[in-house]
């Protein structure tokens, strides 16, 4: 059904997922720089499509929409979302004799900007194990949005910019439509506008905003600029700003001095510990292969008695 070569494959497909190295075709689970390449052919979602042109400036696209069926290279295909971010999406591979489903980065619980996850069945799961550690459950989403809202009054009150570190694609939007929500003035980076107006385009909404310039980042709002540019300033002039991550590692309590900001926040677009159990238990697998968390939640998973196994090994270099 599958085969690992510095990337899971569908083998009768000829089909990479989320390989970070061209590959002639090539399958997206959502626009993060991590999880893509500029393949020669890139199989995604419309909305993946929209995003993975303009991040990689151009490239071919086939786009399968959420729970419409591709016939490909003798595999059917079909995506679901995921809850992560716009356009991303779970992979299901179905060859007739066998089922798979990939997870690629997501989330059950609630999300403001991003559809919500569904779990299909399959015999093989492979699933994206983030926080595949027990400390990683996330507080309750409403206690944390209403610090976050306090926090930022209170700056904004004492007459300081509140800037806000958040990835420019998925939780930049998020956070966003969250604060503005809440009747908080926003302001954008230009290189997060340039990802929301493509959010727009797909028909979600963000509330009002505005974009961020020299001339008005010190005027009382929410300045949301990518985490890249924290050490930098975001290349604005703010004056004594309060900064903010925010973050399902902020958990940990040392983040917000590993990320130099004055408060870090745990809001997520990833499956929490527990949530993750609750993936496996919709999606009813045989087998489950583990990737992008630590290989530890592999040995949980066993002693909760599924078979599981972690991705990526030399040995898992056979065909499955």
């Amino acid at each position: 059904m599958f085969h690992y070569d510095r990337a899971l494959k569908i083998t009768r497909a000829d089909v990479a997922v989320d390989a970070t190295h061209r590959q002639p075709r090539g399958f997206i689970s959502h626009a993060h720089s991590d999880h893509m390449a500029r393949h020669e052919l890139a199989l995604c979602t419309p909305a993946t499509g929209l995003l993975y042109r303009l991040r990689m400036r151009g490239g071919a696209v086939m786009e399968i929409p959420y729970r419409r069926p591709l016939e490909f290279g003798d595999v059917r295909l079909t995506t679901y979302p995921a809850g992560h971010c716009l356009g991303s999406a779970m992979l299901l591979a179905e060859d007739g004799e066998q089922s798979l489903l990939y997870t690629g980065d997501f989330k059950l619980g609630a999300s403001a900007t991003a559809e919500p996850a569904e779990l299909p069945h399959a015999e093989i799961l492979v699933m994206e194990t983030t926080y595949g550690v027990s400390r990683y459950r996330m507080p309750p989403r409403e206690e944390v949005l209403d610090k976050f809202e306090r926090l930022i009054r209170i700056t904004l009150d004492a007459g300081r910019p509140a800037v806000v570190f958040a990835y420019a694609l998925g939780k930049a939007q998020e956070v966003t439509r969250l604060l503005t929500d809440r009747g908080l003035a926003v302001r954008q980076h230009p290189a997060i506008a340039a990802v929301s107006q493509v959010y727009h385009q797909c028909g979600v909404d963000l509330g009002p905003y505005e974009l961020l310039t020299h001339e008005n980042c010190n005027q009382p709002a929410v300045a949301i600029v990518p985490p890249r540019s924290r050490n930098s300033g975001a290349a604005f002039d703010f004056d004594a700003p309060v900064k903010f991550a925010v973050t399902g590692w902020s958990i940990d309590e040392s983040t917000r001095y590993r990320q130099g900001v004055d408060y870090a926040l745990p809001i997520s677009d990833h499956a929490d510990f527990d949530e993750l159990f609750v993936a496996v238990e919709r999606v009813q697998p045989r087998v489950i292969y583990c990737t992008h968390g630590p290989e530890s939640f592999v040995d949980r998973l066993r002693e909760a008695g599924h078979e599981a196994f972690p991705l990526g090994k030399a040995w898992q270099k056979r065909l499955f």
